[in-house]
C-alpha cells in the first residue's frame, strides 16, 4: 500500500524520555510513565495501558471557583504507561517549560495539558471587577514542568515594555508579574471599532516587564456567562 499519507512527517515520533513533545503543530503526544493532566475531551488516540480519571477543575475546591467564576479547565488525570495523543480542534499546540520561580498566568480555554508536578490556581485578573462578561478570571501554572497551550493561528509573543492593550478573547498567556487592567473601548477612543455587535465592549491592558502571547482569533464569549461572571466579580475577593 503507497500513499502520500504513510510519509515520515506523518509518522509516530518516538523518544527515549518520558513526557510531553509535539506530534506535529496540532497535536501533543505525551510518552506517559506516571501521571499526567490534560483537558477532558482532548484525547484522540492512546496506546499501553492508561487510565484516564475525570477530576472536574482540579478538585473540589477549584470546582467551587469555576461555578462561581465560569473559568477554570474541566481535567482528568492520565496515569499508567503508554502513549497518549491530545488535541482540540485541530488548533496550533505549543509547549512552555516552566522553571522554579516562573508563573504563568493563561486562559483556561487555552490549557491542553500539563505536567502533574505543576500546581495551578484561579485567580481575578487585576482590575476587572465586574467591567467584563468574559476573562476576569484566568489560571495561574507555577512550580517546575511543561504545560501544553493552543492557539488558534500563529500567535505573536509582545514584550510588555510599555503600555500594552489586547481584546481579552484574544490574549492566551502573559507573565503573572504585570500588572493587568480592563478599559471600555469608550474610554480609549475605540468606541464600537473592537467588533463587537451586541454586549459593552472591553480591552486588557499590561503594563510592567515581561510578555503576553496574543492569538490571531478571538474566542467567543460563553453564552449566558455575564450574570455568572457579575457574581464571580462580586465574590472575587472570597476566592483568592
Amino acid at each position: 500500500m503507497r500513499s502520500a499519507l504513510f510519509s515520515a512527517e506523518n509518522l509516530e515520533k518516538e523518544s527515549q524520555q518520558p513526557g510531553m513533545r509535539l506530534q506535529n503543530s496540532k497535536m501533543l503526544k505525551i510518552e506517559l510513565n506516571g501521571e499526567a493532566m490534560a483537558r477532558v475531551g482532548s484525547m484522540v488516540a492512546y496506546q499501553g495501558q492508561v487510565q484516564f480519571q475525570a477530576l472536574g477543575s482540579g478538585g473540589i475546591g477549584k470546582f467551587i471557583k469555576q461555578r462561581l467564576t465560569g473559568e477554570g479547565v474541566p481535567l482528568m488525570k492520565l496515569s499508567g504507561r503508554g502513549d497518549v495523543f491530545l488535541a482540540e480542534l485541530a488548533k496550533d499546540v505549543h509547549i512552555i517549560d516552566l522553571e522554579p520561580g516562573d508563573a504563568l498566568s493563561i486562559n483556561g480555554s487555552s490549557v491542553l495539558a500539563f505536567d502533574s508536578t505543576l500546581q495551578y490556581d484561579i485567580k481575578m485578573v487585576g482590575g476587572a471587577g465586574m467591567a467584563s462578561s468574559s476573562g476576569l478570571f484566568n489560571c495561574v501554572f507555577t512550580g517546575h514542568g511543561r504545560i501544553a497551550v493552543t492557539t488558534k493561528g500563529t500567535p505573536v509573543v509582545l514584550n510588555v515594555d510599555q503600555p500594552t492593550y489586547v481584546d481579552p478573547q484574544a490574549a492566551v498567556c502573559w507573565s503573572a508579574n504585570l500588572q493587568t487592567g480592563y478599559h471600555r473601548a469608550e474610554q480609549l477612543g475605540l468606541g464600537t471599532l473592537l467588533g463587537r455587535s451586541t454586549g459593552e465592549a472591553f480591552t486588557m491592558s499590561f503594563a510592567g516587564q515581561g510578555f503576553v502571547v496574543v492569538q490571531p482569533s478571538e474566542e467567543p464569549p460563553v453564552p449566558g456567562s455575564g450574570a455568572q461572571q457579575q457574581q464571580g466579580g462580586l465574590l472575587g475577593g472570597l476566592l483568592q
